[in-house]
Parts: structure tokens; C-alpha cells; sequence
């Protein structure tokens, strides 16, 4: 490009200066100028075909190398994934145990309380029984000395006075029997 520049501007030079200059010989000038450029052109061309090329190829590889990062952490997560849920399930299952662990014992107390519970409650009408029998039997013994004493008194033999004892004493052992029932 630069022989020809140089010989455009001797070309132009002599034009100037030669009136008998020919003309068509910048018309050759010209198209040499045209070749060179259209050969610069497809040069140009190629090279920038080349630089296309070799950009899809990196662009190739980079997407090859991003989408082997993507499956590879895409595969860390599901390993991760997997563990933390076997970690979780071991967890639960130990919680579980231990849960079942507590409410089973919970029974055994809740068991052992009603029972000794009944056994104190069974204790404490035992001894209200006793203690109501002993009561009764005093009275009892008290009541029959004083009717006693009273039909002695009067003479003895009060016929209606005797019946009445009798039903008295009938009375109270048959609530002292459906007490000891209970």
C-alpha cells in the first residue's frame, strides 16, 4: 500500500507538471488501489472470521467448564442433601425412642401412683370403718347400759323397750355391713 501511495503522489507530481501527462495511467494507478484494498478487505475478513471462530470456541469451552462446575456442585448439593437427611432421620429416630421411652415410663409412674393411691384410700376406709365399728359399738354398749339401767329401774321386763333394742342393734349391724361392703 505504500509503493502505491508513493507512486500516486509521482503520478500527481508529473501531472502537474507534463502537459502531455496521460490520464489512464492513474486510471491503472487506480485500479491496483482497488485490488489492494479488495485483497485487504478479504484479509481483514478472514481474520475477523478467525477471531469469530476462536471466541465461540472459548465461549464453547467456558460453557463446558460452567455447566461441569454446575453439575458438580449440583452433586455436592444432593450428596449434602442426603446426608443431613440420614443425619435427620437418625435424630428423629432417637428422639422418637426417647419420646416412647418417657411416655412408657410416665405410665409405669401414672400406674404405680393410682395404685398406691387405691392402697391409701382402701387404708383410710379401713381405718374409717374401724374406727366408725368401734364408735358404733360404744354407743352401742353405752345406749343398751342406759336402756338398761332405765328398764331396770322401772321394774324390768318393759316389753317395748326390749323391741326396740333389738331393732336398734338390727339396724346398726346391717349399716355396719354395707359399710365394711363398700
Amino acid at each position: 500500500m505504500e509503493a502505491l501511495l508513493a507512486q500516486f503522489s509521482f503520478l500527481s507530481d508529473q501531472a502537474m507538471r507534463d502537459k502531455d501527462f496521460d490520464p489512464s495511467t492513474i486510471e491503472e494507478l487506480m485500479e491496483l488501489f482497488e485490488q489492494e484494498v479488495y485483497h485487504s478487505w478479504n484479509s481483514m475478513d478472514a481474520e475477523a472470521r478467525k477471531a469469530v471462530d476462536e471466541a465461540e470456541m472459548s465461549l464453547k469451552e467456558a460453557e463446558a467448564y460452567l455447566d461441569s462446575l454446575l453439575e458438580s456442585s449440583l452433586e455436592e448439593f444432593r450428596e449434602f442433601e442426603k446426608e443431613a437427611e440420614r443425619e435427620s432421620k437418625t435424630e428423629m429416630n432417637g428422639l422418637v425412642r426417647d419420646a416412647n421411652a418417657a411416655k412408657t415410663m410416665g405410665e409405669m409412674i401414672g400406674k404405680a401412683a393410682t395404685t398406691y393411691s387405691n392402697k391409701y384410700i382402701e387404708a383410710a376406709l379401713a381405718s374409717a370403718t374401724a374406727s366408725v365399728k368401734s364408735a358404733r359399738s360404744k354407743a352401742v354398749r353405752g345406749i343398751r347400759g342406759n336402756f338398761l339401767r332405765k328398764d331396770a329401774g322401772s321394774g324390768g321386763g318393759s316389753c317395748g323397750s326390749s323391741l326396740q333394742l333389738v331393732a336398734f342393734v338390727r339396724a346398726s349391724a346391717m349399716w355396719l355391713c354395707a359399710g365394711a361392703e363398700r
